[in-house]
This record gives structure tokens, sequence and C-alpha cells, in this order.
């Protein structure tokens, strides 16, 4: 729409004063013919807003109120039925402010980050902005001015093309995840089985992934239903010590996993412990791909906004003991065939 040239306004929720479906920051973008992507509410607020942004911006950028304190015939025009109250920035497309957060929003799809500095309109001032990279400086929070870091959507690395993939891609990206599926077996790891949207690798070493370059903000969630080759990816894996890092499998297979990993590396069963969430996923109960996506993916969303702790995760304990339980059921590690329940 945007790039087209068919946007109409840009609309962002700049301010909250109780509850609110949105956080701060969301954004709507509304198209000449009616269409928008985006939202700044749970729903309430979007046809109102579409049908009026352009007429409400058409001699620049304004601040508009809406709440549910007042009646619709009340002064503050529009009821959320959210409990809150909510100001929103409406600027017109086309102006070299609009142009200027709009390549900083797309260049975020690459990994790259920005600072936004965004002087609100005023009588008698029109709308400023700066961008700068993220490089700089730590923002200077600016009295009377709307300040902003856009970083890169969250991204998910999914180490495992198997069926169920599929359906944690589909979640991931429903969330506007980026997403890398990687797998060595060419076979499943092919772009028709998965959404355009999705990256997907073939390999079979972890030194073959240095174009992902992966760090300390990414999620990686191992599920090759391969002992060897789960092995392989969790001793790359705790090497770019991610920002959570979820093993598919039972939990004496997981713990067996563990102690190897850790022996190889010469590392000891809390190192490899800490950074680890096994079995991956929130214990929801149901069965099947779906399922394990769902709980894989709710797990990672509520990590990454500090509303879960140590969830399921290992301790060095428990793999001992996993570990003296297991050795008489399990057969060798190269033969493990164990189902990948959470």
């Amino acid at each position: 729409m945007w790039r087209r040239g068919e946007a109409t306004a840009l609309v962002t929720l700049v301010r909250v004063e109780g509850s609110s479906y949105r956080k701060v920051g969301a954004r709507l973008l509304v198209g000449s013919d009616g269409r928008y992507a985006g939202s700044i509410s749970g729903g309430c607020l979007e046809a109102e807003v579409v049908r009026k942004a352009p007429w409400m911006a058409r001699s620049g950028a304004v601040i508009k109120k809406y709440s549910t304190l007042f009646d619709d015939t009340a002064e503050i025009p529009y009821g959320l039925g959210c409990g809150g109250t909510v100001d929103l920035l409406i600027e017109p497309a086309g102006t070299l402010e609009f142009q200027t957060l709009m390549e900083a929003l797309a260049t975020s799809l690459d990994g790259v980050s920005h600072h936004v500095i965004t002087w609100l309109p005023e009588p008698g001032r029109p709308l400023r902005r700066l961008v700068q990279p993220a490089s700089t400086e730590d923002m200077e929070q600016v009295r009377s001015a709307f300040t902003e870091t856009i970083a890169p959507p969250q991204r998910l690395i999914i180490f495992g093309a198997g069926d169920d993939a599929v359906p944690m891609v589909e979640a991931a990206s429903l969330l506007g995840w980026r997403v890398a599926v990687v797998d060595g077996r060419p076979q499943l790891a092919h772009v028709h089985r998965f959404p355009q949207t999705c990256q997907v690798l073939v390999a079979k070493e972890f030194g073959e992934l240095n174009r992902l370059s992966i760090g300390d903000r990414d999620a990686l969630v191992i599920m090759t239903h391969s002992y060897e080759q789960d092995k392989a990816w969790l001793t790359g894996a705790l090497q770019c010590r991610p920002r959570y890092l979820g093993l598919l499998g039972a939990r004496h297979r997981s713990a067996l996993l563990v102690s190897e990993t850790a022996a190889a590396m010469g590392w000891s069963l809390e190192q490899v412990c800490e950074g680890l969430f096994a079995p991956v996923g929130l214990d929801l109960g149901g069965d099947g791909a779906e399922a394990i996506a769902l709980a894989v993916i709710a797990e990672i969303q509520g990590f990454l906004n500090g509303k879960i702790g140590a969830s399921r995760r290992m301790s060095a304990p428990m793999v001992v003991a996993q570990v003296k339980q297991g050795r008489t059921e399990a057969p060798a590690p190269g033969k493990i065939q164990s189902r990948c329940a959470l």
C-alpha cells in the first residue's frame, strides 16, 4: 500500500490512560480505497478512524482523543469498550516525516533498529520527526515528544522441517515474527511446504548458518526428531546464547541430550540447563502438531514478555536423575526413537 503510493494517512497510538487493547506505538496505515493495515484497538476504533483519518489530517498531523469515559455524544467522540483513554496521532501520507518513518519501519524487517523522536503537533507547531540509527547513544527522552525504538520483529529459528514445524511456522507468522526453518533433509526443507514469509535453509552443520547471524535476540527451537541431529544443533545453539532455546522431546531423552552435549562441550550441566527449556512448551495438554505448536509459541511469547519464569526448564539434578532412570529403558543414543511429546 505504502510502496504503491496508495496510503492516505498513518495513525499511531501515542498515549494510553487506563486500559487499552493495544500498546503505545501500535499503528494503522489507511489506504485510499478504505483498506487498512495494522490496528490501534481491538476492532472498536478501526472503522471510525479509517473513515475519518484522511479528512482529519487534511491540513496536517493532529492528535485525537478517544475514551470510554464519555458517551458517543459527549465531548470526546468515541467509546472504546476497554475502560481507557487513548491519544492517536493522525498524520497525512506523503510528507517527509511520513516517508522517513515508513522507511525505518521497512528496514526493521531486515534487522535494522532505529530510534525515533516525534514532536507531536500543537497549536502553532506542526509535527516534526527525527530518525536515527539505534547504534547511536541511548535516545534522549525529549520533553513533549513521543520517543520510541523501532526494533526488528522477533525472529524464530526452527531446527527441523517435519510436519509439526508447519503449524509452528504459521502461528509465529501470525504474530508477525520472522521465521527461519533449518534442516539437513532437502525433501523436507522445501519452500513449498512453508509460507512465503518463512526462510527455509538446507544445512547439516551449524557452520553453514553464518548468514543467519544468530544472536541474543533470537528464539530457537530444536525439533528434528533425530537424536544425533538434535545434539549437533543443540551444541551450536548453546554457543550462540540465544534469547530463548527450546528442545522438543520426552524428558528422559532431553536429559540424555543435555548430559552428552555438556560432556562434549566441556560445560557443566548447570551451564547447559541455564538457557534451555526442555521439554519445550507450556503444559497445556492436548495432542498433535497444532497443540504442540500452540504450547511452544505460547511459552516463547510469555517468556519474551516476562510473563513466565522458569517454566519447565531442566536443572542439573533433574538431568542426573533422568539419565539414571532412563539408562535401563532407552536404546543406544544413536538409535533413540522416543516419541517427541511435550
